[in-house]
């Protein structure tokens, strides 16, 4: 019988590499259709793709009220539309990115989320310890590798990545904030029902549909609506029932690596050796981060025990 941890670590690699293979679908969808009717039919897909499991779940077992809120139904509305603010913004400024920048470029620079959450953290007054500034910094000085010029100037996709790595920080944070008080799969139901409203609208606004295109991006939709925002979604939180929450932070970290082996293997981008240096800092900033409270617990043990 395989071990639990070895089972949950196992799904939290599949769950890396469907999110990092994703960005690679994106960019595949975006030849056909726009990038907020991209995200407007795949986050519908993803949100649609929950009723089985919220109909398996059942009634919340948990929808506490808030002394902010009149309800336990009212904090989870407040929570979703938020959540799905917070998400159009992010998918938003990652989608568009993908215009101007390489899948590999972009999984990477996304996923400094890891080591910004903690420093958007402060604001809420969380504290922060040393391996998280180390990381960061190990993460900057990757990134001015992987995307500032040697003029000193930054492309635009990139910068919009990580201004969408920004977003998914405090998407994490808000998240973190609204999932011990309420159902988790039903708020991330309406936060992505709200994503695609949103996504959606702007596309009516900005983007020309044409069925054609529609046919030709349904491929690439159906990974990134039902695969990377359903599925890989279900199997976080099931892997994560038995699973290390420092463990699982580490392993979706491979997202990014993934990311750029899907741009690699698919989409023939290359990577120059300063990019790979660059990547190579900040996946090391990365682990940093994460493996930092590990290291000083264990070794606080080792003292204790001594």
């Amino acid at each position: 019988m395989v071990p639990r941890t070895l089972r949950s670590n196992t799904l939290l690699m599949l769950t890396a590499m469907i999110w990092g293979f994703a960005f690679v679908a994106q960019r595949i969808g975006m030849a056909h259709v726009g990038p907020f009717t991209f995200n407007g039919i795949r986050f519908a897909l993803g949100g649609l793709s929950l009723i089985p499991v919220m109909i398996a779940a059942g009634r919340p077992h948990r929808n506490i009220a808030h002394p902010s809120f009149r309800s336990g139904s009212t904090l989870l509305m407040t929570g979703g539309v938020l959540a799905g603010v917070a998400l159009f913004a992010g998918a938003s400024l990652q989608q568009v990115g993908l215009l101007y920048t390489t899948a590999g470029k972009a999984g990477f620079i996304t996923g400094l989320y890891v080591v910004l959450v903690p420093i958007v953290g402060l604001v809420w007054k969380q504290s922060t310890d040393v391996g998280t500034w180390l990381g960061a910094l190990l993460a900057a000085v990757g990134l001015y590798f992987l995307s500032v010029t040697e003029q000193f100037s930054i492309a635009f996709g990139d910068f919009l990545e990580l201004l969408g790595a920004m977003v998914w920080a405090g998407h994490v944070l808000l998240i973190g904030w609204f999932s011990p008080k309420i159902s988790a799969i039903r708020l991330s139901f309406i936060q992505f029902m709200v994503c695609s409203g949103l996504s959606l609208a702007t596309a009516a606004v900005t983007e020309t549909v044409t069925l054609q295109g529609l046919v030709g991006a349904l491929p690439a939709i159906l990974y990134g609506g039902i695969g990377s925002v359903g599925i890989a979604y279900t199997l976080q939180v099931v892997a994560q029932k038995h699973a290390k929450a420092s463990h699982a932070a580490i392993i979706l970290c491979m997202e990014s690596p993934f990311a750029a082996l899907g741009g690699w293997l698919l989409l023939n981008e290359m990577m120059s050796g300063r990019m790979l240096f660059g990547c190579g800092l900040m996946l090391f900033g990365m682990l940093v981060s994460q493996l930092y409270p590990q290291i000083l617990s264990r070794s606080g043990r080792r003292r204790t025990d001594a």
